[in-house]
């Protein structure tokens, strides 16, 4: 019997894929879908790529037709989830967080960053962070605890860290980077990625054959791509925003270790080794790197690596689709894992070659 799932803020980009993806999936039913602003309309009427295949209407986000989930995904403003998870978590709801607010483990680094206060610091502790390849260990607790009864609860990395992080990990946890030097990002974002509401640096009128760097030095998504790697204090993200609709590209250059290996070869077998159990993660060949052309519409992570001989560096790509392995197709990954289904369940896509 189907699993029921609902989506709540399922009119935002992140909201609007996990209909997708959710509409079409195997042992999840959507049956209900939450919006503040178009509550009442049929999702195919506020987007017609849901005709035939969605029939269902926004709801407010309290509507009680919630309570008939097995698992509902917020897809909702940081702050947003904090007011929303735990009256879910106690009626035996299971949630899968996009937002940032139960990413970050020490509510102080949060609230710095956030600028508000963390309500919910109970929750920290029962939420797995959902970044599959690198946090296995954690939504494996949380999916023994949802077997025995229990609702529980997933903070899903966001985009930024996600591509950076499956670009960055295997060469820290392989202990191959310098102690203390800082690592450099340079990642390039689709519009998608700041949301549906339109500013001024997102407007068509401003973001087309535009590129621009924003939040630098000060972006929110440093500190989470710090935990990850466990490199409080090193990382230096620029973030780039990209004439694009979907897609993220994150170039993370590692200084080696004086004694790090200075062949090519060894990294893509360190990497191979590393994510050999991922459906999604492609480390690429010789010469080969990421498009993200080559991931849109998918949840799959394409890494390409290379050598800077002078600078004794490792060059680390990885190309992923913010909506996809950045947001909706994570969460879903996510909800497989707890719910005891095939990582790849309902996520099997492949992108358009042109």
């Amino acid at each position: 019997m189907a699993m029921k799932a609902g989506v709540v803020g399922a009119a935002g980009f992140a909201g609007m894929e996990l209909m997708r993806l959710l509409s079409a999936h195997p042992d999840f039913q959507l049956v209900a879908i939450t919006s503040s602003e178009l509550a009442g309309q049929r999702a195919a009427d506020a987007y017609p790529a849901f005709e035939g295949v969605c029939d269902l209407r926004f709801l407010s986000h309290d509507d009680a037709a919630l309570d008939a989930c097995d698992v509902v995904f917020l897809a909702v403003p940081h702050t947003a989830a904090l007011a929303a998870a735990p009256g879910f978590l106690e009626r035996g709801i299971s949630v899968v967080d996009l937002s940032a607010d139960f990413r970050l483990k020490d509510p102080a680094v949060y609230e710095q960053w956030y600028k508000v206060p963390h309500t919910q610091k109970d929750l920290l502790a029962r939420a797995a962070f959902g970044l599959p390849e690198l946090s296995g260990d954690e939504l494996a607790r949380v999916a023994t605890a949802h077997a025995a009864g229990e609702a529980v609860l997933v903070a899903c990395a966001g985009c930024y860290p996600t591509a950076t992080s499956l670009a960055a990990a295997p060469a820290v946890r392989a202990g191959l980077v310098r102690e203390g030097a800082p690592v450099v990002v340079d990642a390039v974002s689709g519009v998608t990625g700041a949301g549906k509401k339109a500013t001024q640096r997102t407007h068509f009128c401003f973001a087309d054959a535009n590129l621009e760097a924003y939040g630098v030095g000060t972006h929110r998504h440093t500190p989470e791509i710090e935990q990850i790697l466990g490199m409080p204090g090193r990382v230096v993200f620029t973030p780039h925003l990209a004439p694009l609709g979907r897609g993220l590209l994150s170039t993370v250059t590692l200084p080696l270790s004086d004694d790090a290996p200075r062949d090519i070869e060894h990294y893509r077998a360190l990497y191979r080794r590393a994510y050999e159990g991922s459906p999604f993660v492609a480390v690429l060949g010789d010469g080969a790197m990421p498009r993200t052309a080559s991931v849109a519409g998918t949840n799959r992570a394409h890494i390409g690596l290379a050598l800077s001989e002078p600078a004794h560096a490792l060059v680390a790509v990885c190309a992923i689709d913010n909506l996809g392995k950045g947001a909706a197709g994570q969460a879903v990954q996510c909800a497989n894992i707890v719910f005891g289904l095939p990582q790849d369940a309902g996520l099997s896509g492949v992108s358009l070659s042109v």
